[in-house]
């Protein structure tokens, strides 16, 4: 035993064992036993992750339920219009107003929901969202008249408002920096599959009594706003808003749930303390009130502002509301008649529009946000033009009909591959904390203005210039999109919502390198 001991303190002091069985065994026991830690650890950062991806992925599912509503809106009021017409009689100018007053209503929702959600977090933000709108769907449901009905779009273009501003911000504020560009695409996923359903649901009910048809068709709208209150007993607050409320123990709970890698989530933790100015009084005691500093910016934030509202009005001025509004009237135009083929080539749009969406959640956090962009802006340029072209040089017939479907289905594919899911990723990635709610609800109100703007005028617009006119200025305007896209909106992938403030500090980064930058960073942030 004595020799034992001698070899294996002599094999042990050398690190060595080639000549000795005993100390060899041991080692290969001692490395087994090592194997099987690493791979137990190894399965439970795997489960770990699986559990992390899920549970952030299934908070943005429940964050965007309230953005159903408005895409259901816009779909569903495309062919719930012609009853609604033919049952109210309604003239041209309340048909403009009634779909078009959504968009500008819904303003007020979202100037009220930055506010709100600085005061009662994101989270009952939506939860207000939900009931607002709800309470609107019940009035245009059992509307008599078309005052009636007005009034209940009033309360549903406020719950919309509030919801379309919150949803994106509170995304952005809960997702892992990996993937936050794809989870933030999920809000106009959501209204893209509002919108399918919408179309699904007028041609569902258009075999009902004029009187019911469009009633139920609205009706359906409830569904969606009831699974938001199942919601708030699954999904946390934010932490960014926690850590404003300087409920820092909180905020550090909700980032473990919500990061893949424990060893982060101090380091994040960290960034939102200082973006938030928590623990440096002398900073806090000089901040000015937050729409003070919008209304007299600084440089950077004036770029912020100019990149944020921009990309938010050249989403809606390049005409897709008034294109999915009104895609029944444009394919009127084209050729197809009856009210069940012109709802029917309405489906298509809807599950083009839904389609395409997917894309772009599988590439935003891959190719980044300007890559899409360029793609998106120049293909609905080129779309808008066809549809005019179309609607100007051919006439009745079954080349009309086709290439109508095909330009309008080309264009709301484009919008669905960039400029509908990155302009609300780029909102509420681009500011501050501190003026993050906000900001992001000053951008939606300039997306909600233009849209109503658009609806409301499209048909007048179209008798004084035409159909195709109206689509030759819209394709002129998309035009103009890719140069704002080129000269004023930095790329945002692979950085934390904290680091992407000093990408405003110096625009000269933005134009050669902000990818590789961006990839960059990712890389060290994995080491």
């Amino acid at each position: 035993m004595g020799l034992v001991g001698e070899e294996n303190g002599g094999a042990d002091s050398l690190g060595i064992g080639k000549n000795n069985k005993y100390k060899r065994m041991g080692s290969e026991v001692d490395d087994d036993d090592d194997f099987d830690d690493d791979l137990i650890h190894y399965q439970r950062q795997l489960e770990k992750r699986k559990s992390t991806r899920r549970y952030v992925i299934a908070c943005a599912v429940f964050a965007s339920l309230n953005n159903v509503l408005l895409g259901y809106d816009v779909g569903v009021m495309s062919g719930a219009i012609l009853f609604i017409q033919e049952d109210l009689k309604i003239t041209e100018v309340q048909e403009e107003v009634l779909i078009g007053c959504l968009s500008i209503v819904s303003l007020f929702g979202s100037l009220a929901g930055g506010r709100t959600s600085d005061v009662i977090g994101r989270k009952w933000t939506m939860a207000l969202a939900a009931v607002v709108f709800q309470a609107g769907a019940v009035v245009m449901t059992f509307a008599p008249t078309f005052e009636v009905l007005m009034i209940g779009r009033f309360l549903a273009g406020v719950g919309i408002g509030l919801g379309v501003m919150i949803a994106p911000v509170y995304i952005a504020e809960i997702s892992p920096t990996v993937s936050r560009g794809s989870l933030t695409s999920f809000p106009e996923t959501f209204i893209n599959l509002g919108i399918l359903l919408g179309y699904v649901s007028n041609y569902a009910f258009s075999g009902l009594s004029v009187h019911i048809s469009w009633r139920v068709m609205l009706a359906v709208g409830i569904l969606p706003s009831v699974f938001v209150g199942a919601a708030l007993f699954i999904i946390p607050e934010s932490p960014r808003w926690l850590v404003m409320q300087n409920r820092v123990d909180e905020a550090r709970s909700v980032l473990l749930k919500t990061n893949e890698n424990e060893s982060e989530v101090e380091e994040r933790l960290a960034e939102i303390l200082l973006a938030a100015g928590i623990g440096n009084s002398a900073e806090k005691y000089e901040e000015k009130p937050v729409w003070r500093e919008l209304l007299s910016p600084s440089p950077a934030l004036r770029r912020m502002l100019i990149a944020g509202f921009g990309i938010q009005c050249f989403q809606q001025i390049t005409g897709i509301d008034a294109t999915v509004y009104y895609s029944p009237e444009i394919f009127k135009h084209a050729g197809i008649k009856g009210n069940s083929n012109l709802l029917a080539a309405t489906v298509a749009v809807g599950v083009t529009k839904t389609a395409f969406i997917l894309v772009a959640i599988i590439l935003i956090d891959r190719l980044g946000r300007k890559p899409l962009l360029y793609i998106s802006t120049i293909g609905m340029t080129v779309c808008l033009f066809s549809v005019a072209t179309t609607l100007a040089l051919l006439k009745e017939g079954q080349a009309s009909v086709t290439m109508a479907i095909l330009s309008v289905c080309g264009n709301v594919a484009f919008f669905s591959v960039g400029i509908g899911p990155a302009c609300w990723v780029l909102t509420t990635e681009i500011f501050p904390l501190r003026l993050r709610a906000q900001a992001a609800a000053l951008g939606a109100i300039g997306n909600r203005v233009c849209s109503g703007l658009v609806a409301m005028s499209f048909l007048s617009v179209s008798q004084a210039i035409t159909m195709a006119g109206t689509f030759y200025t819209f394709s002129a305007i998309s035009a103009l999109s890719v140069v704002f896209v080129y000269t004023l909106v930095p790329e945002t992938k692979g950085k934390s919502l904290e680091q992407i403030g000093s990408l405003f500090e110096d625009q000269s980064d933005w134009k050669g390198d902000e990818v590789e930058m961006g990839d960059v960073e990712h890389l060290v942030q994995k080491k």
